[in-house]
């Protein structure tokens, strides 16, 4: 279909919004909208320079006659302090509070939109280190995952407790659980994890951290590599913590169930980025 240069601008912003972290070679969008090489070069340039203007992204080109383009997400730093105010705020609701002085956060978890800006939040950060596989642990941290799986262009490598036989053989290891001192189980199917990968592990809620580090472990068991970690909320906790390199967004500093107070403050990120 024939463009004019307004549509074919449209056209292309949603198609580099939709297909992030790939190369795509300069003959399809030429072939798409029967346009010279020249004229899509120069469509490149307009969106690159209001792509990176505007920090939402950064527009990548390689020369050559098998040249291509890549859209790399990122994130307004004033953009991710406000997203993360608000999550805190939200967070810090009384109405979160449940027996034994546990947090409701289902609602913040299934929003899909709301999980989306903040997979951006880390799939930018993390822009940079050539992430093969993102990881995290049933069930909790799924919708986060695969938000920033998403942004990254990686597949998704889900950790469980129990073995399911549609999964095929699986690699487990045990591991102590920071916050109960119990020693659990953790398995991961061996097709789901290629060896010599380099893996990010996202969560929604790290205490002690010993489930992080328990698939710190399993990583290692691929015979791959740790690139990160990145949690949605992390809790201030009397012991520990059994990982000391991590990235997190929110920091759950205090939960009274007496009072019906709950104090949630701004992770390290700005610290890391």
């Amino acid at each position: 279909m024939k463009y004019r240069r307004s549509g074919r601008l449209v056209d292309m912003t949603e198609y580099f919004l939709a297909h992030p972290h790939q190369s795509i070679p300069l003959t399809y969008f030429s072939e798409k909208y029967g346009a010279a090489k020249s004229s899509i070069s120069e469509d490149i340039g307009i969106m690159k320079e209001v792509f990176e203007e505007k920090q939402l992204g950064i527009v990548e080109t390689s020369a050559g006659a098998t040249g291509g383009v890549m859209f790399i997400p990122m994130i307004n730093e004033a953009y991710a302090a406000d997203l993360i105010n608000e999550l805190c705020t939200k967070l810090e609701d009384p109405a979160r509070i449940l027996p034994g002085g546990y947090l409701y956060m289902m609602d913040v978890i299934g929003d899909p939109m709301l999980m989306q800006k903040l997979g951006r939040v880390f799939a930018s950060h993390y822009r940079g280190a050539k992430v093969d596989a993102v990881m995290t642990m049933a069930t909790k941290g799924i919708p986060l995952a695969y938000a920033v799986a998403a942004q990254l262009h990686v597949p998704v490598s889900i950790v469980r407790h129990e073995q399911r036989i549609t999964e095929g053989s699986i690699v487990s290891i045990n591991y102590v659980s920071g916050s109960t001192k119990r020693i659990q189980t953790m398995s991961l199917a061996r097709r789901s994890l290629k060896p010599n990968s380099n893996v990010l592990i996202i969560d929604d809620f790290m205490k002690a951290g010993g489930t992080i580090r328990g698939m710190m472990d399993l990583v290692m068991e691929f015979q791959s590599t740790v690139a990160g970690v990145g949690v949605l909320t992390e809790a201030i906790h009397e012991d520990e913590k059994l990982v000391d390199d991590y990235l997190s967004l929110t920091k759950l500093s205090k939960v009274d169930a007496k009072t019906r107070t709950i104090q949630v403050e701004k992770g390290n990120f700005f610290q890391q980025s």
